[in-house]
């Protein structure tokens, strides 16, 4: 155990988040109330999972704030804002990500966020020029034929059903948010296959975990971001996704 902890220990040194700074995102009244909590935080899930080498400590953190965003608790973003900026996750990645999940997650999970993560910036001196411009100079290239597909797809199904989100999911999350240059195409994957997890919606996650795939995600991740989130969001909603994820596997080309 001592040994299997201080090489975990050594891990999160070296990628920029100490195994001290993961058990500052548990609150101390945990201690008090679950010891036995506690003791499978600080040895499992900081000690174990967040040390696993099939996923970056850097994109461990940006997987478990999405959670968090997602799952409205905004009493451990700050924390975990903490380590995502230690851990390499930038000012400007962050703020787009609630950008992004704003969309996914809905307006209120990202204006909280946004107010859990303001003390830690204004802290780290992160001032505006930092961050995101609102209109990029330029935005992403855009697959045309993928989103003409994608779109008429849509379209033949929703479209006498609601027209309005048709029209708004092409122009402003498709043609728009997915082409901001601020989050590369593979995070903000990344981080929508984990909100839709934190959120127990895993019928929207085959488009998504393909997407995050084609844009560079690997299997291995992909099955350790499952693992990591079974903390996270609970292993049922982890469970509820495995068959999903395992389709979306099996039908990949090799």
């Amino acid at each position: 155990m001592k040994t299997r902890l201080a090489a975990s220990a050594f891990a999160l040194l070296a990628s920029g988040a100490s195994a001290q700074e993961l058990d500052r995102t548990l609150p101390e009244a945990v201690g008090q109330v679950a010891p036995a909590l506690q003791a499978y935080s600080t040895e499992d899930l900081f000690g174990t999972v967040w040390a696993g080498e099939e996923l970056s400590v850097r994109d461990r953190a940006l997987v478990t704030f999405a959670a968090l965003m997602t799952r409205h608790e905004t009493g451990n973003l700050g924390a975990i804002t903490e380590v995502a900026l230690d851990a390499g996750v930038t000012p400007a990645e962050l703020s787009e990500t609630i950008t992004h999940l704003a969309f996914y997650t809905g307006w209120g999970n990202a204006t909280a966020a946004a107010e859990a993560m303001a003390p830690v910036y204004a802290a780290r001196g992160v001032t505006a020029e930092d961050l995101p411009a609102v209109d990029p100079a330029e935005l992403l290239p855009l697959d045309e034929e993928a989103e003409a597909g994608r779109q008429a797809m849509v379209q033949g199904n929703y479209g006498e059903v609601s027209q309005g989100v048709v029209d708004t999911t092409e122009e402003l999350l498709f043609r728009d948010m997915w082409l901001r240059p601020a989050l590369a195409p593979r995070d903000r994957s990344m981080v929508t296959v984990a909100a839709l997890i934190a959120a127990g919606q895993p019928e929207q996650m085959t488009f998504h975990l393909n997407r995050a795939m084609d844009n560079g995600l690997t299997q291995a991740e992909a099955g350790a971001m499952l693992s990591h989130l079974a903390f996270y969001a609970g292993w049922p909603r982890v469970f509820s996704a495995l068959p999903v994820a395992k389709e979306v596997f099996a039908n990949r080309p090799e």
